[in-house]
């Protein structure tokens, strides 16, 4: 099934390989990206903290004669507003935090530099990365690049809208609520979200912290967003923390199990039928299909549990206005029912090599000022509480699992995604699913 794509743009490998065979400089590749982020992003808004003398720069350092040992050499891009990058400002989306200048690199963003990858700027968040769209006092509203009255996602939005349009072929961003896999979802472009652990997250801390490190928490990680599959392996094996093993599996032999159907969350019929006809391709490629599956958790239960944990991760224990703040004890009962999460879904994965599900249950929805805890949703003709769709996030998310979100089609004339959910550490397995998955619905 067709979905929607803005620009034929190199990806990062590709970009690279031209690099590598010197028929572009590693200057000309980041004169043309500023070139396309100059002409293209006004009206989208995804750039939106520029570093384009010193990209220059460092080009200019990295000279002509490529690096075989640095397989990002030349390639220009951007991170997420809210990793560090020495000399720029980390604000969080709050104007309060504009002269919060990093005066270190992020460990994601020195590994990237260190692969030869040159850092353009930093692209737009909601403040306190706490939104499905990335509009904020300090930086504004980025768009939709495929329609400009619909939400770029968040809280990675302006990354995917970046990478999306063509302006960059690659970036990082973060997620704890989807916050990579809303944005590749609405943007049509793959996205993927890291086992708990997997990838540093030292130096993409809040500007609360004041330059001092803290725990990390729970269930946030960082990763890579990329329009080819290919890239996010490759922008994974440059930050990964870990040797992790590779187990791809023919067509043939993938066993997946398709969940459309959650019982917080109903999904809207537009992100249910490009699914629907991705699963009907893999059996057709003689892949198992399974719809059903008595080794699923509870799944009303276990969302309850990710909110709960979700709200403290991101208030750390704070309570909400007129709330209760958690107990010790609360708080480790929860960890004690992530625990028994993770041990479910690693019974399920004996059984199943991937879960196919919605990343969320909606296309990009219209630009809305009302709080998230506030805000609705039409499904189906329904009318919804928006929070309720943090299900799907909450599915990878809540027993930290991998998920790599592939475009499978279009609604409205928007991309539409699924998830690919796999086995903890299994975050290549989960992309090369994703990149056979793509090969197939395009008869590649």
């Amino acid at each position: 099934m067709a979905y929607p794509k803005l620009t034929e743009e190199p990806g990062a490998i590709a970009l690279a390989a031209q690099i590598s065979a010197r028929q572009l400089s590693p200057l000309e590749a980041v004169d043309a990206a500023i070139e396309r982020i100059e002409s293209l992003d006004g009206p989208i808004n995804a750039v939106v903290v520029r570093d384009f003398d010193r990209a220059r720069d460092a080009a200019k350092a990295l000279g002509d004669d490529p690096d075989p040992e640095r397989p990002l050499f030349g390639v220009p891009m951007t991170v997420k507003e809210s990793f560090d990058v020495a000399g720029l400002p980390t604000t969080f989306g709050h104007e309060r935090f504009k002269d919060n200048i990093a005066r270190h690199d992020s460990v994601v963003v020195q590994r990237l530099k260190d692969a030869g990858a040159i850092i353009l700027g930093k692209t737009n968040v909601p403040p306190d990365l706490a939104d499905l769209q990335s509009t904020n006092p300090l930086y504004g509203q980025t768009n939709n690049p495929h329609n400009h009255d619909r939400v770029a996602g968040g809280s990675s939005g302006g990354s995917a809208a970046a990478v999306a349009s063509g302006m960059v072929p690659c970036e990082y961003g973060s997620d704890i609520g989807s916050s990579i896999r809303n944005p590749a979802h609405f943007n049509g472009i793959f996205g993927h979200k890291t086992t708990f652990g997997l990838v540093s997250r030292r130096g993409h801390t809040h500007p609360m912290a004041a330059g001092r490190d803290m725990h990390d928490g729970p269930l946030s990680v960082v990763g890579p967003l990329a329009r080819d599959p290919q890239d996010l392996a490759l922008l994974l094996e440059v930050t990964a923390e870990l040797p992790i093993k590779r187990k791809p599996k023919p067509p043939t032999e993938l066993r997946f199990l398709v969940l459309l159907d959650h019982p917080a969350s109903e999904v809207d019929d537009g992100v249910r039928a490009p699914i629907e006809a991705a699963a009907t391709e893999l059996t057709k490629a003689g892949a198992t299909v399974a719809h059903t599956s008595d080794l699923l958790p509870d799944l009303a239960a276990m969302h309850a549990d990710y909110i709960k944990l979700l709200n403290v991760a991101m208030a750390r224990g704070r309570p909400a206005p007129g709330g209760k703040e958690l107990s010790l004890w609360d708080y480790y009962q929860l960890l004690d029912r992530q625990a028994r999460a993770e041990y479910a879904f690693a019974a399920l994965f004996e059984e199943f090599d991937f879960i196919l599900a919605p990343p969320l249950p909606f296309v990009a929805f219209a630009h809305d000022p009302t709080p998230i805890a506030e805000r609705r949703i039409t499904i189906n003709g329904a009318d919804h509480a928006f929070g309720d769709s943090l299900a799907w996030a909450g599915l990878a998310t809540f027993p930290n699992l991998p998920s790599t979100v592939v475009p499978v089609g279009s609604a409205d004339g928007l991309p539409s995604g699924m998830q690919v959910i796999g086995p903890k550490w299994a975050d290549y397995n989960c992309i090369a699913a994703a990149a056979t998955i793509n090969g197939m619905l395009h008869g590649e």
